[in-house]
């Protein structure tokens, strides 16, 4: 019954793609997100749903789209440069069963964001695809908030949709998109057009921001804590009254603290104690390996290639209580241990020039959104800033911007640097980048009396 409702909406979405394949793009996101196929039982997990989306979008793009001021950037051209690099790592892999399932999944997600900012021509388009994202990986969030507030959480044993831990399924990740997903959130119910700003949209937006705190709680995912620290910062730079924003902050972090559960704070304690927890002490061991191992290996080892690490460190451990506590060190031997930080997996599995074309694809989309936080926040040019706020492109751009650092600092403790949901961040900035260029070109080249565009808009959808 679950795969009959599961494959009878996604077909009610692709059949509403024969009027507006852009529709199909939006399907591929779900599908990427939420991975219907892994929730149901039977014949839903045979159907190639990912690729059957992906060849309807395509086609859709291709063949019905029109191409009327569509631009390829210099990002998207970076993206293609990873791609091609990585599937000359993969070829050459120390470990070549293990990298070429790897690979089977992170060609695709750096294809999809090559190609997602060739379709937002529009804002109705951007903000369909913002709104697809938050409300697919919402679909996940608030059934582990739900889950949470009612017993359910613990480290390693928070079961979400389905019962397996890898991709966003897994506590960690899954804490640092949640709290990458709420700037997302406060800007659909600020400057949302396909649902209005009213009661109801704030009170969704609300409760789903709720949800997205309560994910690092119950997966007690001490990344999420990190990646929610540096997030209130962020977003000191654009609420207007700063300092009731810092007051609210203590407040609710405080009376919070007395409903949190025991387990989780004592969890929480070991983030200054890394000598104490030896999930600290090998994430540590790791990265030594990794950085010894890129001096031999400077272009890469090809996807999981941290199977080939063995170490041995010392912990320390405390035992007894009181006066008679004893600290003694216990030497621990690891092999085969994952990363446990985006930027040392990008050294291992793709040496220093995929590292640095990784870096410079994420640092320039922090720059681009500035430039554009820059170019709105001295313009008056929407109904938003009638009424004193700042416009939607301002505020996106603020929104993708604040995703993308929370995302930058939870990958430094967590493997996530091809995971579909960054990407589909950097093909939303991408596109941003794009439309922004290219509307505030023609709208300069009209004050100026130059000859703009005269093509007429194009369909939203």
């Amino acid at each position: 019954m679950l795969d009959l409702v599961l494959i009878g909406f996604i077909g009610l979405l692709l059949a509403m793609g024969l009027k507006r394949p852009f529709i199909w793009v939006l399907v591929y996101i779900y599908i990427d997100v939420v991975a219907p196929q892994k929730i149901g039982w039977g014949l839903i997990q045979a159907l190639p749903l990912s690729l059957m989306a992906f060849a309807a979008a395509f086609c859709g793009w291709l063949f019905f789209d029109s191409k009327q001021g569509m631009r390829f950037t210099f990002r998207q051209g970076l993206i293609v440069a990873l791609l091609v690099y990585c599937g000359l790592t993969t070829m050459a892999a120390q470990f070549q069963d293990s990298a070429w399932e790897k690979w089977d999944w992170v060609w695709k997600a750096l294809v999809f964001a090559t190609f997602l900012p060739l379709t937002l021509r529009t804002r109705l388009r951007i903000e369909a695809a913002v709104l697809i994202l938050v409300l697919s990986i919402g679909a996940i969030i608030i059934n582990g908030g739900m889950k949470t507030v009612f017993g359910g959480g613990g480290y390693a044993t928070l079961k979400l949709l389905v019962d397996e831990n890898s991709g966003l399924y897994e506590g960690s990740i899954i804490s640092t998109a949640a709290i990458a997903t709420i700037p997302l959130i406060v800007w659909l119910a600020r400057h949302g057009t396909i649902f209005k700003p009213d009661w109801r949209v704030w009170t969704f937006s609300g409760a789903l921001i709720f949800s997205c705190l309560l994910i690092p709680i119950g997966t007690s995912a001490r990344t999420g804590l990190v990646c929610l620290a540096v997030l209130g910062v962020l977003m000191l730079r654009s609420v207007r009254y700063r300092f009731v924003y810092g007051a609210l902050a203590g407040l609710v972090l405080m009376a919070a603290i007395p409903f949190l559960p025991q387990s989780y704070l004592e969890r929480m304690g070991t983030i200054t104690g890394y000598q104490s927890d030896q999930s600290a002490s090998t994430r540590l061991a790791v990265w030594q390996w990794t950085y010894d191992y890129s001096k031999d290996h400077p272009l890469g080892g090809g996807f999981d290639a941290y199977r080939a690490n063995s170490f041995t460190y010392n912990t320390r451990v405390v035992t007894g209580e009181g006066n008679n506590q004893q600290v003694e060190f216990r030497e621990v031997t690891e092999e085969a241990r994952a990363y446990h930080s985006s930027y040392f997996e990008l050294l291992g599995e793709q040496g220093w020039p995929g590292l640095l074309l990784w870096l410079w694809l994420q640092g320039l989309g922090v720059w681009q959104m500035e430039r554009i936080r820059w170019r709105f926040s001295r313009t008056a040019g929407d109904q938003d800033a009638a009424d004193g706020r700042k416009s939607w492109q301002w505020g996106l751009a603020t929104a993708l911007q604040q995703a993308q650092l929370a995302y930058l600092v939870g990958a430094l403790f967590v493997g996530i640097a091809y995971q579909p949901f960054i990407f589909m961040l950097v093909g939303l900035q991408c596109g941003l980048w794009s439309y922004v260029r290219r509307t505030q070109g023609d709208a300069r080249k009209a004050r100026s009396g130059q000859p703009a565009e005269t093509a007429q808009v194009p369909s939203a959808a």
